[in-house]
């Protein structure tokens, strides 16, 4: 935790998410005012007052589900029921207080920016459940969240560590009903293990030809991440981006990703260059370039070169 908060753990996800035409980054259909409907795991998971005050505060920021600040309440202190020091009072090791983990100078400015709605008199406080998750969706909005901008950044905004966001992905898509998410599938088990290994390769270099620490390689290139990522899971994947993109099955234009799906850069005629595992809600796990870190980032930019996807997943359904 620097700006915000401190948690644990990192894990996987599933939402379906579109690129918005002529914007500066993806819009994802997880979004919206309305926001998705609660699964069973949200519903005996969330405290019913916890769980109406995700849902009222996600209205006020256009574009970002209810689930996000929730995975993150539960992320950071398990919907304020962590016993932790800084929970309920005082502040833990890091500054943190409150059920979202608030540092003080952090709360203070966000509260001054975007005072709580229907306040008392009194002056908000960290510890006190709506002022913490109004403040903490006003965080998140004006960090990227706002329009489905990039929430990427938001939640890296909120905790800056490539585990912590893909752990609230992964927390937010188990809290959202599928039957309430248009074209939203379960994804495969192999989906889930390459995922899972993608994840676990987060924060190694870039290195060119590179194959993973097992192959005695200091990190990945991005072909070979995918490469490693599905032979995880028990699916043979040719080694390179253009070899990749024309072997497993292609996701017809214009249908929704799913997570597990490679996507690719490039023109089929003069060639494809890059390749990323997409993870759900528009953002993909990716060996970027020389000199960068294996990240997770949006899977679409303005002014980018995107080629289409592959659902390699498919062929273990067909074995």
């Amino acid at each position: 935790m620097a700006k915000i908060g401190i948690s644990i753990l990192g894990a996987v996800l599933l939402v379906v998410a579109l690129a918005a035409a002529g914007a500066s980054s993806v819009l994802s259909v997880f979004g919206g005012s309305a926001g998705s409907q609660p699964s069973h795991t949200a519903l005996t998971d969330i405290p019913p007052d916890y769980l109406t005050l995700y849902q009222q505060a996600a209205t006020t920021c256009p574009g970002l589900d209810w689930s996000i600040p929730a995975a993150i309440g539960k992320v950071e202190t398990d919907h304020g029921r962590s016993t932790l020091p800084g929970v309920h009072s005082a502040a833990n090791a890091k500054g943190a207080k409150g059920p979202m983990q608030f540092l003080q100078p952090t709360f203070d400015a966000v509260t001054a920016k975007h005072p709580v709605p229907q306040q008392e008199t009194r002056a908000p406080s960290p510890y006190d459940p709506r002022d913490a998750i109004y403040t903490a969706v006003a965080y998140l909005c004006d960090s990227g969240a706002r329009g489905g901008r990039n929430l990427h950044q938001a939640i890296l905004t909120y905790n800056p560590a490539e585990w912590y966001v893909a752990k609230v992905l992964a927390q937010a898509q188990d809290y959202q009903n599928p039957s309430s998410l248009a074209g939203t599938t379960e994804p495969s088990p192999a989906a889930r293990k390459a995922i899972d290994y993608a994840e676990g390769q987060l924060g190694l270099p870039y290195e060119w030809g590179g194959n993973g620490p097992t192959d005695g390689d200091a990190g990945f290139d991005c072909s070979g991440l995918t490469k490693a990522a599905y032979a995880a899971a028990g699916i043979n994947l040719p080694r390179t981006a253009e070899e990749q993109f024309h072997a497993d099955p292609r996701v017809p234009q214009g249908k929704p990703l799913a997570p597990g799906d490679l996507v690719f850069y490039g023109t089929p005629d003069e060639g494809i260059h890059h390749v990323g595992l997409y993870i759900g809600q528009g953002q993909m796990i990716n060996a970027p370039n020389f000199g960068q870190k294996i990240k997770i980032a949006p899977y679409r930019h303005q002014g980018d070169d995107y080629a289409g996807a592959t659902r390699p997943a498919q062929a273990a359904v067909r074995a």
